[in-house]
């Protein structure tokens, strides 16, 4: 170990740029300290003065461009970028994002601490839209493993840039893995059978991994299977597997504050030098926790070190895969830095600021249209709705360096427009004092709920509760913040109302003496009673101009801080109540309605879409939203932009929130039954569009080749415009439950009118996969398969046939060899769970009760004898598993006591007599146990 105080003149040679990486990396760590290297470990790595290393930070977000930081050009939400279908345009964002937050890094200080701002971007979310109540929809792609990875490795390419030798920022996947839920999120566990966890959750992350794109993976909050996601074993066994073919290893994080979860509220860990030893050995590198405070994490991991939990190789492998992206970045090498000439002048540029603007308007998505899109220019327009004439950041945006809002671009567009928010004025008189709540009338929006806020009709700001004192002050111009403090409930009480804080629960009271306001009371009875006086009624305003106009343009949708965001999911997906019956209103005084939703999720628009001729979704946009949204709404550019996630019908009763299995519970369009309001893939033009006869190169193919395939598209249209042709696959007739169809490629392409053009793909066997439980690897089988063209996941054009041959699929080998309880083929009443700490799953009755699990087509030829792995903290009744083909019931095994849940004992019972043949074996649990294995075996 090297001493502090050791003379370092010359250049060293780490400092040597012709020296191999892996040579000058080694020769760092070799001269730094143990307490250097286990400062390292922290998110805020501190500098290292007598080597003339600077202080390292990780992370800067950057989803849909730089944020927190200050103004920067802000792009549409990734959900929006996701509905462009374009690898290229989504590539070209991330590049402006990445040569903004080079500027970021040279030339603008750091919001915290100091050092310069971090190269590393965290961004893009690889996490797929499973349910569309999550409250961080927002940040994901899309629904479609394939479609979120084609986009995500477009993003880190963006990111990455393509010098040889330097990085232009280093992207981090978010988060790792299954994380699709926030309510108590970091104290649920998605449970994945290895189908869902292969074909599903792990298909977004294993292509741009596998790429070389990305530099680096977040961790989630969640647990999966009952272990948490920041000590799974899946970080070394799939995510660093994959990229070991690259050359380069990932440089894992955690999120923040997750390794102190790991001991409260998780209880996974008794102590936190414990959780963040495990940690440390599971793969994460860098520990996000106690923000700057890095003496207390660092301190665990020292006491870890300590205590022998770890050892100096597992700080090194840390410190090292740190370092490479350092070195990647071009800390070291200042001289030859290609990008060092980015200035300033980069943010928000003249070509950013028209990125942006044709990236919103590549986003925006023609849900409905009969006839009243484009909008004729010689039509009077009122502009409608509580999101008319104003723009929202979410908690990942930069700050919008300007504002363009829809209301904005039809009047830059038209010249004339009417505008109405649509939103009731009110005024609130105490019934102690008489006076009026901030002396001020307020605006009143409701976000569905019951949940409002309340905006000064005097200084246009909202008002807010002051946490330090429980004052209320209308001083806040732009709702973002962590703990959103600018929400309100009106409940009424008699004749009067009482006024609650949504954040604290708090109602408000006054003082007798000298008529303070401040909301401290902790239940109704002590709260103040106001008198609600409607000043204003913004639905009859709103339906007044509707008359008055020849058409209506109605903005609704929802602000990403309040009702789904992080930390906080939708309880449902209709539009909030208020809403609607301003829609309602509008449609009923001006048929000729337009609705734009301007949103982070999928609404339910069940009666818009059945009563108005148009519906239009955008994203929240960014800065140019209002502009692109005219341009489309004018017909001055196509609607572009295609779903990328479900749109599901309001009586569509969705599966549980929790429910991660995608197969069982029929989440998606690979498997969701009903149909749906707007179908993944959905969207329409302003032109029409033909397709010429699909073509196979082969209608047959063996395991491990491929097909091209080719189909003409025609624009017989008079006006040019965009399509997004949609390549699907499905296997009919199937041995396991296959999906509807599945997404296998696709192609943005744009034709003026009268235009063709031959698309080809290539389409592997490999696409026709399913993970097979029986071999525990991915599997194709032979068998008929359907190539199909189609303009959504519903709307199919064109179909052909393939036909894969090769030998039949084996019955799964069930004698003399270990059977995984999670490789069923089907299964109720089972949760999943950890069988350990660190590695492997089992399964258990869901409440303690019953379950049954099915192995289909076992070959159980000579078994004489079934033992099985078992561990059972307790319990007073009994416990056994039962093992059945058919009727017959095999063996039973009574489940002894092992005193924990992680302590395991094999216990074996003898079958009645040897079984002979191929069978469907049931495996029945009952009681409170867990099982991770079994194994029949033969008299030999």
């Amino acid at each position: 170990m090297v001493s502090e105080s050791a003379p370092t003149t010359g250049t060293l040679p780490f400092r040597d740029p012709a020296l191999p990486l892996r040579k000058r990396i080694d020769d760092l760590i070799g001269r730094l300290t143990t307490d250097e290297r286990l400062a390292m470990l922290h998110q805020y790595s501190p500098a290292v003065p007598r080597l003339g290393m600077a202080e390292f930070r990780t992370g800067t977000e950057a989803l849909h461009g730089v944020a927190w930081l200050g103004p920067a050009t802000v792009f549409p939400q990734a959900v929006g970028l996701g509905a462009t279908w374009d690898e290229e345009l989504v590539r070209r964002v991330a590049e402006a994002t990445s040569v903004e937050l080079r500027a970021f890094h040279y030339h603008r200080p750091t919001a915290i601490g100091t050092g310069t701002n971090s190269l590393q971007a965290w961004a893009p979310v690889l996490n797929l839209l499973r349910d569309p109540r999550w409250g961080r929809n927002e940040e994901g792609y899309s629904e479609d493993p394939l479609h979120t990875a084609r986009l995500g490795e477009a993003f880190c390419r963006g990111l990455t840039g393509d010098h040889h030798r330097f990085l232009r920022a280093a992207p981090v996947l978010k988060h790792f893995l299954a994380y699709n839920n926030e309510d108590d999120r970091c104290v649920t566990s998605s449970g994945l059978r290895p189908r869902v966890l292969q074909e599903y959750d792990l298909a977004a992350f294993r292509p741009v991994v596998a790429s070389g794109a990305a530099t680096g993976a977040m961790a989630g909050y969640n647990l999966v299977n009952g272990r948490p996601c920041h000590v799974s074993p899946l970080i070394e066994t799939e995510l660093r597997r994959w990229a070991e073919a690259t050359g380069h290893e990932l440089f894992v994080v955690s999120d923040a504050e997750a390794p102190s979860n790991l001991v409260d509220p998780e209880h996974y860990f008794d102590d936190h030098a414990e959780s963040h030893a495990a940690a440390l050995k599971a793969g994460i590198d860098s520990f996000t926790d106690h923000g700057q405070d890095s003496a207390t994490p660092v301190g665990r991991l020292r006491a870890a070190l300590e205590r022998g939990l770890i050892d100096q190789s597992d700080v090194d492998r840390a410190v090292r895969r740190q370092l490479e992206v350092r070195f990647r970045l071009g800390e070291f090498d200042p001289g030859l830095d290609p990008y060092a000439g980015i200035g300033p002048e980069v943010i928000n540029c003249t070509e950013h600021r028209a990125l942006a603007k044709r990236a919103a308007i590549e986003s925006t998505v023609l849900l409905r249209n009969n006839g009243l899109l484009p909008l004729s220019r010689d039509r009077r327009v009122a502009v409608i709705g509580p999101l008319a004439d104003v723009l929202c950041e979410d908690w990942y945006s930069g700050t919008l360096p300007y504002q363009v809002t829809i209301a904005g671009g039809l009047e830059a567009a038209l010249g004339d427009v009417v505008v109405s928010e649509g939103v009731d004025r009110i005024a609130l008189h105490s019934r102690t004092s008489g006076e009026l709540l901030g002396k001020t009338a307020f605006d009143v929006v409701d976000w569905g709920g019951g949940v409002l806020t309340l905006r000064s009709v005097e200084n246009k700001r909202y008002l807010s509760l002051k946490r330090d004192d429980g004052s209320l002050v209308a001083e806040q111009e732009l709702i973002k913040s962590w703990d959103v403090t600018e929400t309100f409930r009106l409940i009424p009480a008699d004749d009067s109302f009482l006024l609650q804080n949504v954040l604290t629960g708090l109602y408000a009271v006054v003082d007798p003496v000298d008529g303070r306001v401040s909301v401290t009371a902790e239940n109704a009875e002590d709260a103040e009673r106001w008198h609600r006086e409607l000043l204003h009624d913004g639905t009859a305003e709103a339906v007044e101009l509707a008359r008055s106009a020849d058409v209506a343009v109605v903005v609704l949708g929802n602000h990403p801080l309040i009702h789904g965001r992080e930390t906080e999911d939708r309880a449902g997906i209709a539009l909030a109540e208020s809403q609607d019956a301003l829609l309602r209103a509008v449609a009923a005084a001006r048929p000729e309605t337009a609705l734009v939703v301007m949103s982070s999720y999928p609404y339910a628009l069940d009666w818009a879409d059945e009563h108005l001729p148009a519906v239009v979704w955008t994203s929240h946009g960014g800065q140019e939203t209002g502009t692109a949204l005219a341009c489309v709404l004018l017909g001055d550019a196509d609607p572009a932009g295609r779903l990328p996630q479900t749109w599901y019908r309001g009586d569509d009763e969705l599966p549980h929130p929790l429910d991660y299995d995608v197969i069982k519970a029929g989440w998606t369009y690979q498997y969701h039954r009903a149909a749906p309001l707007y179908p993944f893939g959905h969207g329409l033009s302003y032109t029409d569009f033909s397709y010429g006869e699909l073509l196979l190169s082969s209608n047959t193919a063996t395991v491990n080749s491929a097909v091209d395939v080719s189909v003409t598209v025609t624009n017989t249209g008079s006006r040019p415009g965009s399509e997004v042709v949609q390549v699907y696959v499905r296997a009919l007739a199937a041995r396991y439950e296959a999906p509807r169809l599945r997404l296998a490629d696709f192609r943005k392409v744009w034709l003026e009118p009268g235009e063709s053009r031959t698309l080809e793909f290539r389409l592997a066997t490999d696409q026709l996969a399913h993970w097979d439980v029986g071999t525990g690897a991915f599997t194709v089988d032979p068998g008929d398969y359907e190539v199909l063209v189609a303009r959504s996941a519903e709307n199919v054009v064109l179909t052909a046939p393939l036909a894969v041959v090769g030998p039949a699929p084996a019955p799964r080998t069930g004698v003399d060899r270990r059977v995984l309880a999670v490789d069923f083929d089907d299964y109720e009443g089972v949760t999943l769970v950890d069988a350990t700490r660190t590695t492997g799953d089992a399964v258990t009755p869901t409440g303690g009760d019953a379950a049954t699990l099915w192995f289909r087509s076992v070959d159980l030829s000579g078994a004489v004898r079934v033992e099985a792995d078992l561990a059972r903290e307790g319990g007073d009744s009994d416990a056994r598993v039962e093992f059945w083909t058919g009727e017959e019931l095999l063996a039973e095994i009574e489940v002894p006591v092992t005193g924990d849940r992680y302590t395991w004992a094999t216990a074996s019972a003898d079958l009645a007599a040897e079984v002979a043949g191929v069978h469907d074996l049931r495996v029945v649990l009952c009681g409170g146990f867990r099982l991770s294995a079994f194994r029949f075996s033969s008299a030999g």
